[in-house]
């Protein structure tokens, strides 16, 4: 077995059309192609996912074609290119990618390359190994064909030199909106994508959950799929994607699993964090879900020739 390839935790074949949840058996969703994305950048992510999957894509496919929309949008400052920088004025990029093999992937610390998220689909697909990280993982770029690039904006450089007058403590939840996507094509098959460039102003060299497989994402096709958006550091803590599956496989619905995650955080902070994580999730049988910590949360849906926005409240 490669290293990369994650050992199954069920003695249900892959290859089985239903699974056990619990006590209870549930068919795998298919020929109903679901993608499921975080914040209203999700929405664009999600159309591209559906092109995807238009053109005879599979889900990670479809995942990956979607995180590429953000990572490429100067707009977005919180994903790739036009992403605000750390303290020292480099943008550095994390991403991930899971299959529903269990093969998996990723970037960290990545710098001057606009798709971490494909970058991240090349270590899984071309190397024995999970994560590159640093200049590493540039070199691998570089290697793979990818150009190099800065990727810090005129907008962005201009917010940081503001920022580097008072250089006041920026809290995740006013900068950080890493997009993860979700996707389960019309076989029933899972995959997933994670793409961020972190806490803005950030120490150098700081990497936080979007490229942790089992933190920032989680593919087990046996069962479901999660991602993360929000605080990083709690949800490396918590292993919070990986949780929110194994939930899922105990018989929790992709709501109540996305909940009880949340509650373990909420409950080593004495019930009051000052932080926000949410968390998304879809189910073997295509049902979803979705819970956030404080004030809301917003997620995309495509499902069904539908591709909507819908916002949700807080736990607290």
């Amino acid at each position: 077995m490669k290293r990369r390839d994650f050992i199954k935790t069920s003695a249900i074949g892959l290859a089985a059309p239903s699974a056990v949840f619990g006590k209870t058996k549930i068919k795998t969703n298919k020929n109903n192609p679901i993608i499921l994305s975080t914040w209203d950048h999700g929405l664009p992510a999600n159309e591209a996912g559906l092109i995807s999957f238009q053109n005879g894509g599979n889900a990670m496919d479809a995942a990956e074609a979607g995180a590429r929309i953000p990572e490429a949008d100067i707009t977005i400052t919180t994903v790739g290119f036009g992403g605000l920088p750390d303290k020292q004025g480099n943008v550095t990029l994390d991403a991930c990618v899971m299959d529903s093999t269990g093969n998996a992937g990723s970037v960290a610390f990545l710098q001057n390359i606009k798709h971490p998220v494909s970058v991240a689909r090349k270590v899984m697909e071309e190397t024995k190994h999970v994560m590159l990280v640093g200049e590493g993982a540039r070199q691998f770029a570089l290697s793979q064909g990818f150009e190099e690039m800065d990727l810090l904006t005129d907008e962005s450089k201009a917010a940081w030199e503001k920022w580097k007058k008072k250089q006041r403590e920026m809290t995740p939840h006013e900068t950080h909106d890493t997009i993860s996507v979700l996707a389960q094509d019309k076989n029933g098959d899972l995959a997933g994508a994670c793409t961020t460039s972190g806490w803005a102003y950030k120490m150098h060299g700081r990497v936080g959950d979007c490229p942790i497989i089992g933190a920032g994402l989680f593919v087990d096709n046996e069962i479901g799929c999660a991602a993360a958006t929000g605080l990083g550091e709690e949800v490396i803590k918590t292993t919070g994607s990986f949780l929110v599956v194994e939930l899922m496989r105990q018989g929790y619905d992709p709501t109540a699993a996305c909940e009880e995650a949340l509650n373990r955080v909420i409950k080593r902070h004495n019930g009051n964090p000052d932080f926000q994580i949410a968390y998304i999730a879809i189910r073997k049988d295509g049902k979803i879900g979705s819970a956030c910590i404080k004030w809301s949360f917003e997620y995309a849906l495509a499902r069904g020739g539908v591709n909507k926005l819908y916002k949700i409240k807080g736990l607290l």
